[in-house]
């Protein structure tokens, strides 16, 4: 075992489960573009998340058991491109060439997949192939949706990844601005949500956060009013008097709360390519700095921030951008210039040097 999957394997075990603790968000402009976004937050080493794979489209697959590669198997209709995860060639979320987005979210204590059974492990596949089926295989949400049946999502003990649980849940959302969440319970049991303005954390399950947001109906952009008491006439001491009481901590449950209204508050935005820069402005409230969520003896010396990477996905025109822990300036990947049926499969790393690069403004003489 090697030292990244001793450090993934403490990391999925730890007390708080604040292991993986992504934010996702998704934005409208007036042009009829659709931005899905999010943070990738990883505490204890680094797991290279800013090493985007390319695959082409009628590429083989075949899903992972726990007997091994043998269940189910397919050829790949769409291209896409993903993150990556400890050099392995699936990671958080991807996007492929007809615009679809898929999203995996950390669920430690609800997600629960069905119990492997032999009889059908044509249609048994692990979490991670999850993802790759959804991303080779369809355009839409309801295409998705439709196909649900074919599968089965089985818990895979992968030695790449510490023989540790994989427990997540998914956000799919497609050009139309259509966004669902998926999550498997009480032992394979799918539940499907409408993803309320694209938001989605951790645990506990969907509905509960949904549930949740009834505590802070008070929330508004709008100043709050002036009052006076016993003669003495009191009014807001500045802007974003109306926000007082939103929750500012890390936790799932205050980040879904933050999320929600920060997006719900979102300024009219023209076209794509603001939606985006607007998504990476919303998501820099929820960079999670390593001291704030681990104790000093827990800290690692491999990775400067807990937040790895913030991607933001041009639904629209497909366009995956990101910027990470190490380099913030954007870079993007259009997939609408690359042909997927020509493209060998790769993987980019454009933060090898592990540097931020920066600009010296030159001043006139």
């Amino acid at each position: 075992m090697n030292k990244f999957s001793v450090a993934l394997l403490v990391a999925l075990q730890l007390v708080g489960r604040e292991a993986l603790s992504c934010t996702g968000i998704s934005l409208r402009a007036k042009d009829g573009s659709v931005v899905a976004a999010r943070t990738v937050e990883w505490s204890l080493s680094d797991a290279e998340h800013y090493r985007i794979a390319i695959f082409p489209n009628g590429k083989q697959f075949i899903g992972l058991t726990p007997e091994g590669a043998n269940g189910k198997a397919w050829i790949g209709r769409f291209g896409f491109v993903s993150m990556t995860a400890y050099g392995q060639d699936y990671g958080p979320d991807g996007l492929n060439e007809k615009g679809l987005y898929v999203g995996m979210y950390y669920l430690p204590g609800y997600a629960s997949y069905a119990q492997h059974d032999p009889k059908l492990t044509k249609q048994a596949l692990s979490v991670g192939d999850f993802m790759q089926w959804m991303l080779s295989s369809f355009q839409t949400v309801e295409e998705v949706l439709q196909h649900l049946p074919d599968v089965r999502i089985v818990n895979v003990e992968d030695k790449r990844f510490g023989g540790a649980a994989l427990p997540f849940h998914w956000k799919i959302a497609d050009p139309s601005g259509r966004s669902i969440v998926l999550e498997i319970v009480e032992g394979g049991k799918l539940k499907v949500y409408d993803a309320v303005l694209g938001v989605i954390t951790n645990a506990p399950t969907y509905d509960w956060h949904l549930t949740n947001l009834r505590n802070y109906l008070n929330l508004a952009p709008a100043p709050s009013k002036p009052l006076t008491l016993d003669g003495l006439a009191l009014s807001p001491l500045g802007a974003g008097s109306g926000m007082i009481g939103l929750p500012g901590d890390f936790s799932p449950t205050s980040r879904f709360v933050r999320a929600t209204a920060l997006t719900a508050s979102v300024r009219p935005l023209a076209s794509a390519e603001e939606a985006v820069f607007e998504s990476f402005r919303i998501l820099d409230s929820f960079n999670i700095p390593l001291g704030s969520v681990l104790t000093p003896d827990k800290l690692p010396t491999d990775i400067s921030g807990s937040t790895q990477i913030t991607s933001a996905c041009d639904l629209k025109n497909r366009v995956y951008y990101y910027h990470t822990m190490f380099n913030r300036r954007v870079r993007k990947l259009d997939l609408s210039q690359i042909d997927f049926s020509r493209v060998k499969q790769q993987v980019i790393d454009d933060d090898a040097s592990g540097l931020q690069d920066v600009k010296a403004l030159q001043i006139s003489r």
